[in-house]
Order: structure tokens, then C-alpha cells, then sequence
């Protein structure tokens, strides 16, 4: 009974530690990339609304990432917490055995474990999904924004324009638009814009009721008809819908917004003529066979990293000594994480790299575990 009042102590605060780092990471990472994010805005032309969703959609990422620094951080914290306050101490003098709570602390990273790979292979890659299909799936908002004056803005995808000036008040002065991929569907004075390039003296960019429109005055629109002659326009004023504009940001997913099981059937599948997403047809499939390891990979360390701080409960009397103790099982744990995180990115070349970067902690778990069995459990203390 008391030894379950004391794991659940023990839990409370580990879980308190590891959720207030985890969160206070993430949110500093959010918020910095959240600021990048606003070139959905301000480059793209995208709506409020699509950029929130889309920094929203980006949370797992983040989280998924600082889950095993967090855990290392957490357990730290709350080892050096019990030790201060002398908890260990009692615990250990009513006869505990150090290695139950070394027990505990494993049972705990296998939780931690679970939870990391059930974002990495599962959440992650759906919401990173969900966030490309957001951009995918929206239109130009914010036309004006991305509209910048003396510069070819080719946001847009096969439409390019160029403003000599843009006023305060939204005017735009010496207006040049080049139309290379049929983008244009509504102009006044033109029932057919393929191949389309307009001078204009003026415009601006107008609301009306099938939603924003390019009211341009005082220019010219000369076309490509299908006897390959140039035709030459003069108007006064015409109408340039800007509803339905697609411009040229990434809309295919990424090797990280692919499902798991893509993946995994892009390294299984033997036959080169089946197309699978993200799947390159070459022999070669660094990219997919790191990407698998980083998901399921990765989180296999975290149980080494509850080991290894494991040897903070070693009695050392001089303090000195214990302090360097302190420092040296953190910063080793931190190093083995740091190094799994650049192993993953070399652990793609060949099959050989992938099983040593799963069997360096299949390996050490069972060694980290041994040194500390051996150290504890003969100790006069209740089994």
C-alpha cells in the first residue's frame, strides 16, 4: 500500500514536470514558426482562417518532436527534487529496494514510448496531411497583400504581374500581367484567355458580388489566337476575377505527411511499376527508410535515457563527486538523444544502418539494466 502511494507521488510529479516542458517548449517552437507562417498571408495571399488552421494542423509536429527532451528533462527534475528533499532517503531507509524504482521508471518510459510512436507513425503524419490538403483545397484571400509594387510577382501559378507602383489607398499604377497557364477565366473584353498579356494605366482591386475582382482602366490585352496571331485590344475599363486563384505553394505531401503504411509498402513493394506516394522507383529509398526509422525508431531510445538517469540514485557521500555524477548521466542522456537524432538521417542508406540504429538500444537496454540490477538489488533493503 505504501510503496503504490509512493509510485503514484512519484508519477504525479514526473507527469507535472514532463507536461509543463513539453508544453512550454512547444509553444515557443509554435510561436516562432507560427510568425514564418504568416507568408501564407503576406507572400501567398491566403485567408486568417486557413493560416491558423494550417500553425494549428503543425502542434503534433512539434510536440512529437520535444517528447523524449522533455521526458529526460521531467525524470531529471524529479529525481533531483526527491533527492533534495530528502524522500529518496526515506525510502530507502524503510527499506525500499532501488531497483523497483528503477522498475518504475522503466514502466514509465515504456508509456512515454507509446505515446511518441503513437504520434510519430499515427497523428503527425495526418495532421502534417491535413494541413498540405488545407493549402491545397484554398483560394486567394488576400490578393492585395502579395501584390507588391516593382517586383514580378509570380505567386500565382502561371500568372505573373508586375506594378510599377501600389498607393495607399490600393491603386496600382502601370499594371503588367503575362497569363501562361490559362488563369485568366473573366475578362470584360475577352472571351478566350490563353496566352493572355494586359497593360494597364491603373486598377485596383475591387469586391463585388461573385467575390474580388482586378478592375483595370486604360490599357491594352493582346492574345494568341489559333492561327498563332497576335490580337490587340483597346479598353477603357475591364474586370479581372481573382476568385478561385490557385498560387504555387507545395501542394503535394511531403515525405513526412505520408501515412505509415504508405511508407512501408513503398520498402516492401518489389514491383517498380505500382505507383505509392512519396515512393521513389529507384533501389534507393533513403528518404522513406529514414523517415520510417525516425517514427518508430526514435522512440526506442527514451527507455535507454530512463536507465542511464537510473544511476543518479547511487549513494554518494562526497558532494562534489555527486554533483559531477548529476551532470555527467544528464548530459550523457542528453548526447545519446542528440546522436540519435543525426544517426536517423544517415540510418536510410542501406538496410545494414537501419538495423544498427534499432539495435544500439535493443543492445543497451538490457546492459544499462544489468549494471543497475547488479548494483541494487543485493543491497540490505526489502525485496
Amino acid at each position: 500500500m505504501l510503496s503504490n502511494k509512493i509510485y503514484k507521488h512519484f508519477f504525479i510529479e514526473l507527469s507535472r514536470y514532463f507536461f509543463l516542458v513539453l508544453f512550454t517548449f512547444s509553444l515557443i517552437v509554435w510561436a516562432v514558426q507560427a510568425v514564418n507562417f504568416l507568408d501564407l498571408i503576406v507572400e501567398d495571399g491566403h485567408g486568417v482562417t486557413v493560416y491558423l488552421n494550417y500553425s494549428l494542423l503543425n502542434i503534433p509536429k512539434i510536440l512529437t518532436k520535444f517528447i523524449p527532451l522533455s521526458f529526460l528533462i521531467a525524470l531529471f527534475l524529479t529525481i533531483l527534487k526527491f533527492e533534495n528533499e530528502s524522500e529518496f532517503l526515506i525510502l530507502w531507509t524503510s527499506g525500499l529496494n532501488k531497483i523497483k524504482i528503477v522498475n518504475f521508471f522503466f514502466k514509465v518510459s515504456i508509456l512515454v514510448t507509446i505515446l511518441q510512436l503513437f504520434f510519430s507513425s499515427l497523428i503527425n503524419p495526418e495532421f502534417l496531411n491535413k494541413s498540405r490538403s488545407l493549402i491545397k483545397s484554398s483560394n486567394l484571400d488576400y490578393v492585395s497583400t502579395m501584390i507588391k509594387s516593382q517586383q514580378f510577382n509570380d505567386t500565382i501559378d502561371g500568372l505573373t504581374i508586375y506594378v510599377e507602383e501600389k498607393k495607399q489607398n490600393g491603386v496600382l499604377k502601370n499594371i503588367f500581367i503575362r497569363d501562361d497557364g490559362s488563369v485568366l477565366k473573366s475578362l470584360d473584353n475577352s472571351t478566350d484567355s490563353n496566352n493572355v498579356t494586359i497593360y494597364a494605366k491603373e486598377g485596383k482591386i475591387e469586391e463585388g458580388s461573385q467575390g474580388n475582382y482586378l478592375a483595370l482602366r486604360n490599357g491594352t490585352i493582346q492574345k494568341e489566337n489559333d492561327k498563332n496571331e497576335i490580337i490587340s485590344i483597346n479598353f477603357v475599363k475591364t474586370n479581372m476575377q481573382m476568385e478561385g486563384l490557385k498560387t504555387k505553394s507545395i501542394i503535394m505531401p511531403k515525405i513526412q505527411e505520408t501515412s505509415s503504411k504508405t511508407l512501408i509498402d513503398c520498402i516492401l513493394s518489389k514491383n517498380k511499376n505500382i505507383e505509392i506516394l512519396n515512393c521513389p522507383k529507384t533501389d534507393s529509398k533513403i528518404d522513406t527508410l529514414a523517415e520510417l526509422n525516425r517514427r518508430f525508431g526514435m522512440p526506442l531510445y527514451i527507455p535507454a535515457i530512463s536507465l542511464i538517469l537510473s544511476f543518479l540514485l547511487i549513494s554518494r557521500n562526497e558532494s562534489k563527486r555527486k554533483n559531477l555524477f548529476k551532470y555527467f548521466y544528464f548530459g550523457l542522456s542528453f548526447l545519446i538523444l542528440v546522436t540519435a537524432e543525426i544517426l536517423v538521417r544517415y540510418s536510410g542508406k542501406s538496410l545494414f544502418y537501419s538495423y544498427l540504429y534499432y539495435l544500439i538500444p535493443l543492445i543497451s537496454i538490457p546492459f544499462f539494466y544489468y549494471l543497475l540490477f547488479k548494483q541494487f538489488y543485493y543491497e540490505n533493503l526489502k525485496k
